[in-house]
């Protein structure tokens, strides 16, 4: 029913920016904490940022507070994630996710996922 499909991955040096978007379909209200997480080869799945559904509270994970900063258009359904000072570390699948109400930190807690968008950043 909900659809989620990221976009705006890439390649970049160190240092560098991406901006990720993260268009929503299926729905017409926008009821969801909305997140995003990564994963690297070898990893598990964790959490970036999530933000709720008024668009006021935000959460951001220790190794991208400072530079990473996510935003949510209601009217356009998208959910966006921008990426600066870029490091090697930050290498990795991005996923766009979706769940009822309040926000969760925890993957398995989200109901709704995208296919990913890869973000590469290298030296």
């Amino acid at each position: 029913q909900v659809q989620l499909v990221e976009s705006g991955g890439g390649s970049v040096q160190v240092g560098g920016s991406l901006r990720l978007s993260c268009a929503a379909s299926g729905y017409a209200s926008s009821p969801y904490c909305m997140g995003w997480f990564r994963q690297a080869p070898g990893k598990e799945r964790e959490v970036v940022a999530t933000i709720n559904a008024g668009t006021t509270t935000a959460y951001y994970a220790d190794s991208v507070k400072g530079r990473f900063s996510s935003s949510r258009d209601i009217d356009k359904k998208t959910l966006y994630l921008q990426m600066n000072s870029l490091k090697s570390e930050d290498t990795g699948m991005y996923y766009c996710a979706a769940r009822r109400f309040v926000c969760r930190v925890d993957a398995r807690d989200y109901d709704y996922w995208g296919q990913g968008t890869q973000v590469t950043v290298s030296s």
